[in-house]
């Protein structure tokens, strides 16, 4: 069955290139059949048209030469006289298809190529371009577009599908692509295409997708007012081995170190090699170690003036700062309960003040850290550590962070060198992901800032409303992104 599967999908195939040599040999025949006008046009639905899912036939579940029906939006295989593409033409009297590959229009069972301008709206919605121009003033407007289901909508502030448990990744997605550098590097294929990467390497599938999302989540041209990251989400479950799934919640943190790893390896990025990932968020610290000697030892005090518990200091790069919360209160009273427990984020940020001591156990040793900032990227990533895990169960820190919307500065966690160098240290938030609910079951939202208007939105899935700056801290944020106020983010669409 297979082998005779194997035989027809290759016959498709054929038949139709086949016929397009025969087409090239007939010379200006073809022209004439090609200009042919299609009566057929007007029963076009675009309605149901939707390119967001894997691009395959519904019934061989090939990817092999892949047709969209224009009229029910479904995908068939092949376009010869046994394809069922030919076969779901003249059974239900469908007659305009896309082939989804070479954006070709064809009218069946006629088996004509349709050339038409009027169908450049459904090409341009299956693979969305953006020139350097429209890139450069992406940023400095805020029209509203209205889809063909008649929404109005914001490019980029556009709600992604929860397919069925991938909000984790869904807020990371929307995150980064509200990164001017990021966002405006993968709009344009050409800065990632001509990458070469080893034969059998999957992890270009990630850069490729998550090119593809950028485009149609900044697409102004769009059917409709929101996208589903089906593909790229399958991209993710594929190059991650499985370990973030769509159908199981997974943490937005994890998901975030890894697609940055992935994303920063798959572009040819190494620790030394930089990419438009590194580019954009890396920056330095300095690490002082300290071994402390095991509780149980008699002669501490000797070990003590011994060099291998003499403070040890190294140099780091980080992709994004963690920052701890204090513990929060374990008894509570009956009036105590509705207190939620509050820290300033000036606070939490000591941690990289070069003074303040944090003990780290490893199985065998003890170690106390400090930690000061030697250089700091164009964006700062903070992520709060709301979650302890252990064998048994996770917890969750449910305490608010208080901290403003613009003008943190940061020089005072640099070294003296550093304070020197870097001209400019204060950042103004961008993004701002939060986690509501219990550790494993609970859901995620964020708030994104547009460039364009200055105002602030919220989306949880589907769901994009407007927000007030000051409702963004009441909220139990996890995951911030934060923007250097001199960063120039026309300057970065390449690498």
């Amino acid at each position: 069955v297979m082998v005779s599967l194997k035989r027809e999908r290759e016959a498709e195939v054929d038949e139709d290139d086949s016929e397009e040599r025969a087409k090239i040999g007939r010379g200006r025949v073809v022209e004439d059949r090609r200009s042919r006008h299609c009566p057929y046009l007007d029963t076009i639905n675009r309605s149901v048209l939707d390119f967001d899912f894997e691009k395959l036939c519904s019934i061989s579940l090939s990817h092999i030469n892949v047709y969209a029906c224009l009229i029910c939006g479904k995908y068939f295989q092949g376009r010869g006289l046994k394809s069922h593409a030919y076969t779901h033409s003249v059974q239900f009297t469908h007659h305009v298809f896309l082939n989804l590959h070479t954006l070709k229009f064809y009218c069946l069972p006629d088996n004509y190529e349709i050339i038409d301008s009027s169908l450049e709206d459904i090409t341009y919605v299956l693979k969305p371009t953006f020139t350097k121009q429209h890139i450069a003033g992406l940023d400095k407007q805020g029209k509203l577009y209205r889809a063909y289901d008649g929404t109005t909508y914001l490019p980029g502030i556009v709600g992604l599908n929860n397919i069925k448990a991938n909000d984790y990744a869904n807020v990371v997605l929307q995150a980064f692509s509200n990164v001017p550098p990021l966002r405006n590097y993968f709009l344009e294929e050409e800065n990632y295409k001509g990458i070469r990467r080893p034969p059998g390497d999957i992890m270009f599938l990630l850069v490729q997708r998550f090119g593809e999302l950028m485009r149609k989540l900044w697409n102004p041209r769009n059917f409709k007012a929101h996208v589903s990251p089906h593909e790229m989400l399958q991209a993710v479950v594929l190059c991650s081995k499985k370990n973030f799934q769509i159908t199981k919640q997974g943490d937005a943190v994890d998901f975030m170190t890894w697609f940055l790893n992935a994303l920063h390896g798959a572009l040819g990025g190494t620790k030394k090699k930089t990419s438009i990932i590194t580019k954009a968020f890396q920056g330095s610290m300095r690490i002082f170690s300290k071994k402390l000697p095991h509780p149980d030892l008699v002669k501490k005090e000797a070990l003590l003036v011994t060099e291998e518990y003499q403070e040890q200091m190294s140099e780091s790069t980080f992709l994004f700062l963690t920052l701890d919360l204090p513990t929060a209160p374990l008894y509570k009273d009956e009036k105590e309960q509705l207190i939620i427990p509050q820290v300033p984020l000036f606070n939490i940020l000591g941690k990289f003040n070069g003074n303040t001591e944090k003990e780290y156990k490893t199985y065998k040793e003890n170690f106390l850290k400090r930690f000061q900032l030697t250089k700091l990227p164009p964006y700062l990533i903070f992520c709060i550590k709301r979650f302890t895990k252990n064998n048994f169960f996770v917890e969750k820190n449910p305490t608010i962070v208080n901290f403003p919307i613009t003008n943190v500065d940061l020089r005072e966690y640099l070294t003296e060198e550093a304070q020197v160098t870097e001209k400019n240290t204060t950042y103004d938030l961008v993004a701002n992901v939060v986690h509501d609910g219990k550790p494993t079951e609970g859901a995620y939202r964020i708030h994104v800032l547009h460039h364009g208007t200055g105002k602030w939105y919220e989306m949880q899935d589907l769901q994009v409303t407007d927000i007030l700056p000051q409702m963004i801290t009441l909220s139990e944020a996890y995951i911030q992104i934060w923007k250097r106020q001199e960063s120039d983010t026309n300057n970065h669409t390449g690498v």
